[in-house]
């Protein structure tokens, strides 16, 4: 039951959920890319969750790229925000100890060259059959989905 409010939660935010492929679910935010990143590490931050790391992940690929012979851009800015909620993690750590893989999770924000579309997307967790964690995954889908909400 708990997973079907998650999946609810997450098509109730606003008509911005753009594309839901099988590794991830993204929406498009309105407003200028530093106003929606800097709305989202507040919401992260206003449920009480600490942010462990923040990778900067356009400004790596153009660095490297270079490196690498690589000449397309392939983010006009982008970071990613890693972060971990004790209480889901530890829900999804007694029901699977193998869930620790789950952990950290990850909210990105970014724009594209061309595309004025400021992006927030989140890795999709996995299908279980394990009840238990399913209840947990459920448990970070609609906290996710409530932090993207609160950042759109």
């Amino acid at each position: 039951m708990k997973r079907l409010l998650a999946v609810l939660a997450v098509f109730c935010l606003p008509l911005a959920a753009v594309a839901e492929e099988g590794y991830s679910v993204r929406f498009k935010a309105q407003g200028a890319y530093q106003d929606v990143r800097d709305a989202l590490q507040m919401a992260i931050e206003g449920k009480g969750l600490k942010i462990n790391h923040t990778n900067l992940i356009a400004g790596m690929l153009a660095r490297t790229g270079k490196d690498l012979g690589a000449t397309k851009q392939v983010y006009t800015a982008g970071e990613q925000f890693e972060f971990c909620s004790a209480t889901v993690s530890r829900q999804m750590m007694e029901a699977d100890p193998h869930a620790i893989a789950l952990c950290p999770y990850i909210v990105s924000v970014y724009t594209t060259p061309g595309d004025d579309t400021v992006y927030l997307a989140y890795r999709k967790p996995p299908a279980t059959t394990n009840p238990a964690l399913a209840k947990a995954i459920a448990e970070l889908e609609r906290m996710i989905a409530e932090i993207i909400q609160d950042a759109m």
